[in-house]
């Protein structure tokens, strides 16, 4: 009799389960999308086919493009035992019990186990080093799904043992497909309703969706359910329904993955790049996910130095005020400031010259620091006995507030770090430069001039990490 129940129960529970759990396909014939990794004759399709699933997997994409949907798939083609765990809730000890299960069963019956691991970059190292040893022995052919970047938030151990499927965001036609398929499915959907879609609202629908099935399915059911019957007993869903569905467009964007990482990635660029309409279309989309104001403007003074410069030295000061101002004022008003400092650098002229900071520094490295020349020194400790900062001339003193005296250690005479570019009012310092160091060249009797070339970033990120 407690089978009996337990039947009914779990009978019930499907029949009661969101329309996106009951509509998740339960074969490779229903599922929808991903056609570059499941579509005919693909490797992936082949193998879960002829249920010989040829190593570990890990299944990454954004949310509701079907990575646990695939593994049930799996699940009801393969004659393996199949064990779900959610990284979210498991630890290493419910792992252990798996492991046990596989391992007896394996002794027992012969009978192989896929272990399929959801979210699974919210293990912690500890815990994917725990799982490690019995991927690399047999004892579990692994699936992982992960939202993240699994070269970054997974071991790579781990990473090494399995093939890295991308799944993508679904398209217009793919989203419609399964809300036609929902409204007429008669068995896990809506099929023994009555319903009506107007053309616009199931056009609402898909749009909104970006490209999430499980967000166009919860938006298709609230729509469904919250609408009264009319004539004929007919569900009518309007555009309006359709609005009051699915009000506001979801947005990817994890603060710590990813979409994090390339939105603010995207919108530095586009700032670089000069291109205003982009830098604030990546703008909005940070400021509507709930990105932190302060990161944005952060990343935008780093810019105005980085990237523009002496070309427009203003750039810096409209960043930081830029800083100040919202800190004063704080949202939604705050964001005036923001995108005022977002369009003026976006549209400055652009000089990353003050890398040659970097090369000041590359060279220290290589040959270590060279000594203060006797007459740079400080002069006001012990200028009688030791002569310090004797010879030194004031330029304040001289005509131009200039002197073509030697400023680097000897060695160093006639290396040039700064170019100069020809952006906006970097050219006029590029020509009182020119000046200034034609002049020194003849009063020091420098003989050759040494411009350093241009550092690579991965050469000014290495010397980054070496600034304490």
């Amino acid at each position: 009799m407690p089978d009996l129940f337990d039947h009914a129960m779990n009978e019930r529970m499907k029949s009661d389960a969101p329309l996106a759990a009951r509509m998740r396909p339960r074969t490779l014939d229903e599922y929808i999308g991903q056609v570059h990794i499941v579509g005919e004759g693909k490797l992936l399709r082949r193998a879960i086919q002829a249920d010989r699933l040829f190593s570990s997997i890990i299944l990454w994409g954004p949310p509701g493009t079907g990575k646990t949907t695939l593994a049930q798939v799996i699940a009801n083609q393969t004659k393996s035992h199949f064990e779900t765990l959610s990284a979210i809730l498991a630890g290493k000890s419910d792992l252990r019990e798996v492991i046990d299960r596989a391992q007896e069963r394996s002794r027992l019956y012969r009978q192989k186990t896929i272990l399929f691991v959801d979210e699974i970059h919210r293990w912690n190292k500890a815990q994917q080093d725990a799982l490690l040893p019995f991927v690399e022995n047999g004892t579990v052919t692994l699936i992982g799904a992960t939202t993240e970047n699994p070269f970054f938030e997974v071991i790579k151990a781990l990473v090494s043992r399995s093939r890295i499927f991308q799944l993508r965001n679904l398209n217009l036609s793919e989203i419609g497909t399964l809300l036609d398929r929902a409204i007429s499915d008669p068995e896990r959907g809506y099929g023994k309703r009555k319903i009506s879609i107007d053309p616009e609202a199931r056009t609402h629908l898909v749009d909104m969706a970006t490209g999430d099935a499980r967000n166009a399915l919860n938006a298709l059911e609230l729509a469904v359910e919250s609408t009264q019957p009319g004539e004929n007993e007919i569900i009518h869903i309007t555009l309006d329904v359709a609005q009051e569905s699915i009000q506001r467009r979801a947005v990817l964007y994890d603060k710590d993955g990813d979409a994090h990482y390339d939105t603010i990635s995207a919108f530095i660029k586009s700032v670089r790049g000069s291109d205003p309409d982009a830098a604030l279309y990546w703008l909005a989309k940070m400021i509507y996910a709930g990105e932190d104001p302060r990161f944005i403007i952060r990343r935008l003074i780093i810019l105005a130095g980085e990237d523009i410069g002496l070309a427009d030295p203003m750039g810096l000061v409209v960043a930081s005020s830029a800083a100040h101002a919202f800190d004063f004022i704080g949202l939604p008003e705050g964001i005036y400031p923001i995108v005022e400092a977002t369009l003026y650098l976006a549209t400055a002229p652009k000089s990353n010259t003050a890398g040659a900071y970097f090369k000041a520094m590359q060279r220290i490295e290589q040959e270590g620091a060279g000594s203060v020349p006797r007459h740079l020194q400080d002069g006001n400790r012990d200028r009688e006995a030791t002569g310090q900062g004797e010879g030194y001339t004031y330029p304040h003193e001289m005509e131009g507030h200039f002197t073509p005296q030697q400023y680097l250690p000897k060695r160093l005479l006639g290396t040039y770090f700064y170019t100069p570019s020809n952006q906006g009012y970097e050219d006029l310092v590029k020509n009182r430069l020119e000046q200034w160091r034609k002049a020194q060249k003849v009063a020091l009797g420098i003989e050759n001039e040494t411009f350093l070339p241009d550092l690579s970033q991965e050469d000014i990120d290495n010397l980054k990490r070496n600034i304490k």
